[in-house]
Order: structure tokens, then sequence, then C-alpha cells
């Protein structure tokens, strides 16, 4: 497997994080899981048409062209041929870029097509010029999306707080800071991110405790560290997410460096290859 981030240019980086390939001739059979990070993407399939669930539509087949819309729960999919996959990880606030509405497709991957026939089309062209090192129709597709799509700059500096301390800093304190009542700053984190501001916190702990799986520290002293109030809190809630436990996790994710690993996507995309 190959997975690979790769940087954009510095008049995108307010709305997108990166852009990604995923490549794998011979991908393990069964379901693959990757863990929500508070990102919404866009993902154009080069390759096979992998199924994947969610709680609408049970397992069904993706679409060429897809947009994977925020979630706090791990997607689960089964690769159908090769995987080779272009990604846009999208800026947390700029969750909006090809839809305003996102209430409805929470925890969902959709068709791309269905939200936007013109973006789904633009998007698998750019992709496929992207793969072969090609990137300025990419670019160009995003730097027409980016202009049309103005960011809520108080959502951004709430969502940059999160991201810094892992998503410890208590709501009422980023409302005081953004100068908005509590209710207001919901309203505008929702509309703008997809997730309320507690939801996003608590994608930003996972993460936080993922990361921090790869090396040494204690597991309890890892919990704290993260924002749990013990191991056991932070057992659940791990486990809630990804369906195992923090030691289990912990032993996947060494496992993964000998490329053995049943998690071997979602720890690539925890680390973020580059």
């Amino acid at each position: 497997m190959d997975y690979q981030e790769h940087p954009v240019p510095d008049s995108l980086r307010r709305h997108v994080v990166c852009v990604w390939r995923l490549v794998d001739a011979n991908p393990r059979a069964g379901v693959n899981t990757i863990y929500p990070d508070g990102r919404c993407e866009l993902i154009a399939q080069l390759g096979g048409r992998s199924r994947l669930w969610d709680a609408i539509d049970g397992w069904h087949e993706q679409a060429p062209t897809l947009f994977a819309a925020q979630r706090v729960t791990a997607v689960q999919f089964e690769p159908v041929g090769v995987l080779d996959d272009v990604g846009i990880r999208l800026q947390p606030a700029a969750s909006t870029l090809v839809t305003r509405n996102l209430a409805p497709l929470r925890d969902r991957v959709v068709d791309l097509a269905s939200l936007d026939a013109g973006v789904s089309a633009a998007l698998a062209l750019a992709a496929r010029e992207f793969a072969v090192h090609r990137p300025d129709r990419l670019w160009e597709l995003l730097s027409k999306l980016c202009s049309a799509n103005v960011l809520d700059t108080k959502i951004e500096n709430a969502v940059a707080q999160l991201d810094l301390d892992g998503g410890q800093t208590k709501i009422e304190t980023l409302a005081a800071a953004a100068s908005l009542g509590l209710r207001s700053l919901q309203i505008r984190f929702l509309a703008s991110v997809g997730l309320t501001p507690k939801e996003f916190a608590g994608v930003q702990r996972l993460q936080a405790t993922l990361r921090a799986l790869d090396g040494e520290t204690p597991l309890a002293e890892l919990a704290t560290d993260s924002g749990f109030s013990d191991q056991a809190h932070a057992t659940r809630e791990i486990k809630r997410v990804t369906g195992l436990t923090l030691s289990r996790l912990r032993d996947e994710l060494r496992r993964d460096r000998d490329g053995n690993a049943a998690i071997e996507i979602a720890a690539a995309f925890v680390r973020g290859y580059a």
C-alpha cells in the first residue's frame, strides 16, 4: 500500500488541508476502517469501486466521485479490485465547499454528482491528471470553488484552537474568545463545520489519542493527557469509534510497522505519510 499526502498552493490553504493519494494493487480482503478527523473530503476513485456501509443504504458500491461528509463514527469499506483514490481533504471551516446542506450527509459518503454534477465531472478529470503529476487542472478547480466559498473567520479561529490543544478547550471559552454567545457559536460552528463544537472537540481528542498511541507513553497517562478523565473513559470512547480497546489499538498500530496490521489503511491516515 502506498499512501501519500501532497501540499496545496498557499492560496488554497484556508480551504484545503492537502491532496492525498492511496494506491494498493492488492488490498487486504475484508472490512477496512478510517477514523474520523473532523475534515470532509472530495474523493475520486481511479481504480476499483469499493463497497461502503452507512446506516441509510447499508452496504453499497461507491460512485466514481464522492463527498465524504463529517462523521463521528469510523468509515467502514471493502475494497473491490485495485485501490487508486485521489482525495482533497478540506479544512473544517470549509466543509461547505460543495454543499451548504451538511446535516443530511452526516456520517455518510455520498455520490458527489448528486450534489454537483459539474464539480463531479471536473474532479474526475483533474484527479486523473494529478495522478500523472499534472496538478494544474486540480488547482484551477479548487481555486474556483474556494473563491466562491466565504469562510466564517470566527469559526476558523475556534477550529484552530481545538486543533491546537487536541479538543480540550471548553466551548464556553471558545465562545468568549469569539465574542459570541454560546448558542450563536454552536449554530455557526455546525453550519460551517458540520459538527457541533463539542462533537468536533471529541474527534480531536480521538485523533490526539491515536497519534500518541504510536509512541511509548503509558496508557493511563496518555488518556489524561488527551483530555479524558481516566484510562477507562478513554477506552470506552475509543472503542465506541474504532471497535478496539486502547491496548489493542496500540498493538495493531505497532504491528502495522511490519505491514501486517488489520488497520493498515486507518494507520496510514492517522500518521499522514508524506
